[in-house]
């Protein structure tokens, strides 16, 4: 029986040591789990750290995924967040070609997306946006037709809502 590959959106609170990044990153790969977005950041915890992924793949093998990462030393907690109401978010930084003749029209696409300019030159302008995957797709997308020079993105940071831990 095949299993559609859909997109989870996973958080682990690790031991801030080396070596744990891989080890996590290892058991995905293992399994055949492609890591689309990993953001790893010191917690609030002194000694902790905040990973989170974003993964594509079939839910059985998460959960297979998930147990085995359950049992690393360094792992103190993951959850797969997948259809939960959470709060989520992506930074990118797009640098775009911007003739003077088209800035206008650049801009107002920027303004639409709540785009703030971070560097302009001569002839290109370097936004950074902040908000849903889709909303930086999105953005990305409109502005394809003036010539991206380049894109970064931060991957998706996401955390629990209320008073759910994440």
């Amino acid at each position: 029986m095949s299993h559609k590959a859909e997109r989870h959106s996973i958080s682990l609170l690790v031991s801030n040591k080396p070596g744990v990044l891989i080890r996590v990153a290892l058991v995905f790969s293992r399994r055949g789990y492609n890591l689309d977005s990993v953001v790893v950041s010191p917690s609030h915890q002194s000694g902790f750290s905040r990973m989170n992924l974003t993964a594509s793949g079939d839910k059985e093998i998460l959960v297979q995924i998930i147990r085995q990462l359950d049992k690393l030393v360094d792992v103190i907690h993951v959850a797969d967040h997948t259809g939960e109401e959470i709060v989520e978010c992506e930074l990118s930084l797009v640098k775009v070609a911007c003739p003077v003749d088209k800035r206008t029209e650049i801009l107002q696409i920027a303004d639409h997306f709540r785009a703030r300019g971070v560097d302009l030159t001569e002839d290109t302008l370097t936004f950074q946006t902040v908000g849903s995957s889709r909303k930086l797709d999105d953005f990305q997308l409109m502005l394809e037709k003036y010539g991206i020079i380049e894109v970064v993105r931060s991957g998706k940071l996401i955390m629990a809502r209320g008073r759910k831990e994440t």
